[in-house]
């Protein structure tokens, strides 16, 4: 109690200047240099209670300059008091500045942030005594727009970047890159002292306009630059040294180390803001000046199938601005060649279909998963992976004559794949086959090619009841119909649907013969299933011979026909004999006393009921008898002749007229079920140029289509601009040329149907 009346005793006037000062500074003077020792509160309110009653007095004695008449009370005495303790501010920062100088190194930055400490504590416990001066005085000053003028802890701030800052901060910053360098050759650093200086150097980004405000200008321009700059500087020349002594495998991953190290440090003690330009300037010194050499080394990791050092070299490149083009175009090429050198391998063997697909699968599936799993699946890779596939797939050594060999040789690899077999194929291969045949449709341009031939077998699998699964036909065409729309798969989808009428249809006769026939015909009854087709739909051509069907199968179809007409009037069947098969029981030899059974076409069939009536018939008779010509006659009984079913008179004659075959008696074969119906060769390549030719023909009808309507829609039109649509709309049917464009707008022209205007300019005639 005594000590507090003595320090009240010892308390200024309220409007001496001098004495409150004189009164204050020892105060200040211990927060700012003994602020360890701490102060007492007594003390404290002392001083707290002086800077009150000077800013509250009324008048004040200042013999230190004049006064403007116009401040009055505590605005007047508050900017004295504020004037004081700047001034005494500087003074104590020179001496802090004095002794500063005498260090260098871990020494300056430990005294360093030991004065900042201090000096940045004591500022906050002076903000508290001046509080009343902020609140007032300091506040009036600033609402009025005075420039200059702080809160007591910006003040402080303010007074060191003036008066310690700008003679400091180089050495510091010197001190703090040494210490960096020394960490990134793998030395021990105090981290924390980085941090802190880091901190101060934020905390002087003092806004000129508002002082409530930061900024980060001082610790970017001061800090931030030149730890760029001494980056830029440590890691290209390592790099370079690196590089001279060391494989660049082994760069890349000390490259990758490098960037993951300034990535970690930026958390340890670098401000947050800094990460995007310190990672530029790491791209750059160790990625981007080094880009060549890296882009170089790429061509030998592809041949040496170095799939990690890929996916570390992607990752790198990807960092700088275009840095993966080179590659991708490396890749592109890479993937071609493998791809034709695969195509040109297989095709110097006797290449099936299944072997092709295969070769071109193979490349694809590789280069897939190294897209996938060293270049991250990117989508330009992915684009290169295509351009490539699509290149290789449609002109190889198979494909010299046209991409159409391609498609066509899928169609037959996916017949065979979906043909039954006596290797059976799990669900899940199926549907693996099924993807693996898509992905070649995908590159493959002449799609309607592929359209024609798949049509054409998918009807034969259906009619003869060859499909190894209705689930996998119809997958198939799910996935074309994803592919290519609805109309590429409409003629397909429709061949399911007559299949499903054939089966109702066939019930229903079943059931009428059951009701409408008497026993004698019913036992006579051959048992018999019939396919209605619709014309529009099936691709299939009547048969190219004449042929008299045997009586027995004539009252077979003939009863089926009559049920069919009453059912639907106006309609016209059209049979279609050589697509028609049976199965005719030997009863004349047995095998293990159960007789074989031959499989056969309905020639053969006819060709072997004419022997019910004797063992030896004449060619002639079977000519006659059947009506078919000899292109179709000559193979039928040469497949049976070859099967020893039937045996020649004399012994190896040929297809002939005079020459009689007999039955085999002796006939063996470890089957009981002899499949007779095969089919030949030389129909086949027929077929196949038959349905080129066809193609070709549609192909004119499309084009011209597609002008029609191109010009409908337009009325008039460059010549130019017609060709390049009409490309556009078909490309993803076939990829047409353009003088079959030409043609085609020749042909229209021809038929009235364009006009030729002036300027090139074409119009269209309603």
């Amino acid at each position: 109690m005594s000590k507090a009346r003595a320090e009240a005793a010892t308390m200024p006037a309220k409007d001496d200047i001098a004495g409150t000062w004189s009164f204050l500074e020892s105060g200040v003077d211990k927060i700012m240099n003994r602020l360890l020792d701490g102060i007492d509160m007594v003390t404290y309110m002392s001083l707290y209670t002086a800077i009150h009653n000077f800013c509250t007095a009324q008048k004040a004695v200042s013999n230190t300059h004049a006064l403007n008449s116009s401040h009055r009370g505590a605005h007047l005495l508050g900017e004295d008091l504020y004037k004081r303790l700047n001034d005494y501010l500087k003074r104590h920062l020179e001496q802090v500045h004095a002794e500063m100088i005498k260090h260098a190194d871990e020494a300056l930055l430990a005294d360093y942030i030991k004065e900042w400490n201090r000096y940045t504590t004591a500022g906050t416990y002076n903000n508290h005594l001046f509080r009343y001066l902020n609140r007032h005085w300091v506040k009036r000053e600033v609402d009025e727009g005075k420039k200059d003028i702080y809160d007591i802890y910006t003040l402080h701030l303010v007074r060191w970047k003036e008066d310690m800052f700008g003679s400091t901060q180089n050495a510091v910053m010197g001190a703090v890159l040494r210490q960096v360098e020394k960490q990134r050759n793998g030395e021990t650093i105090e981290q924390g002292q980085i941090k802190r200086v880091v901190d101060s150097f934020v905390s002087l980004g003092i806004d000129e306009q508002d002082s409530s405000k930061s900024t980060l200008d001082v610790y970017r321009q001061y800090f931030e630059k030149p730890y760029l700059e001494a980056t830029e500087k440590f890691y290209s020349q390592e790099s370079q040294q690196f590089l001279a002594d060391n494989s660049v495998v082994e760069y890349m991953k000390k490259a990758e180390q490098r960037l993951e190290e300034e990535k970690e440090r930026v958390g340890l003690f670098l401000l947050n803001e800094i990460m995007v330009p310190l990672m530029k300037t790491c791209d750059k010194a160790l990625i981007a000046d080094h880009c060549t050499i890296l882009r170089d080394e790429f061509q030998v990791l592809l041949d040496n199938d170095r799939v990690d050092d890929m996916a570390r070299m992607y990752k790198l490149l990807a960092r700088i601005p275009e840095g993966l083009d080179p590659l991708r175009q490396k890749f592109e090429a890479h993937v071609l060649n493998a791809g034709l050198a695969a195509v040109v391998k297989v095709s110097a063997t006797d290449m099936e279909p299944r072997t092709y697909v295969e070769a071109l699968l193979e490349v694809h599936a590789k280069y897939s998963d190294l897209v996938t799993t060293a270049f991250a699946g990117e989508s330009e890779f992915v684009r290169s992976l295509d351009n490539a596939c699509r290149k290789y797939v449609n002109n190889n050594a198979v494909c010299k004559s046209g991409s159409a060999k391609c498609s066509e040789l899928l169609s037959k690899h996916a017949d065979t794949l979906l043909k039954r077999s006596s290797k059976s194929t799990e669900e899940d291969d199926m549907e693996k086959h099924l993807n693996n045949i898509m992905t070649i449709f995908k590159y493959i341009e002449d799609k309607d090619v592929f359209h024609k031939f798949y049509s054409k077998t998918l009807a034969k699998r259906l009619v003869q009841g060859t499909s190894a699964s209705n689930d996998a036909e119809t997958s198939m065409i799910s996935k074309l119909k994803d592919a290519s729309g609805f109309e590429y798969t409409n003629k397909l989808q429709r061949m399911f649907q007559d299949m499903q009428t054939s089966k109702d249809l066939n019930s229903a006769f079943d059931d009428w013969q059951a009701t409408n026939l008497d026993e004698a015909d019913r036992k006579a009854v051959i048992d018999a299933y019939y396919n209605i087709l619709g014309t529009g739909f099936w691709p299939l051509q009547p048969a190219t011979t004449p042929f008299a069907p045997p009586i027995e199968i004539q009252r077979t179809y003939e009863r089926f026909q009559n049920f069919y007409n009453s059912k639907h009037q106006g309609r016209k069947l059209t049979w279609l004999w050589h697509l028609c098969k049976g199965e005719v029981r030997a009863n004349y030899i047995k095998m293990n006393k159960v007789p074989y059974t031959f499989q056969v076409s309905t020639y053969q069939m006819a060709i072997l009921l004419m022997f019910n009536n004797g063992d030896l018939v004449s060619y002639d008779e079977i000519s006659e008898a059947t009506k078919c010509n000899k292109e179709t006659l000559d193979p039928s009984i040469a497949i049976m002749v070859k099967a020893k079913v039937i045996l020649p008179q004399p012994e190896g004659a040929g297809q002939e007229s005079g020459t009689t075959y007999k039955l085999n008696h002796s006939f063996k074969n470890k089957k009981l079920k002899v499949n007779l119906n095969i089919a030949i060769k030389a129909e086949q390549k027929q077929e196949a140029e038959d349905t080129h030719k066809t193609i070709e023909e549609d192909r004119k009808m499309l084009m011209q289509s597609a002008i029609v309507r191109i010009m409908k829609s337009r009325k008039t039109m460059k010549h130019p601009a017609l060709v390049a649509e009409v490309i556009t709309q078909i490309k993803n049917r076939f990829v047409p040329k353009i003088p079959d464009i030409k043609k085609c707008i020749d042909i229209l022209l021809e038929k009235e149907y364009l006009e030729r205007l002036e300027n090139d300019e074409l119009g269209y005639l309603a």
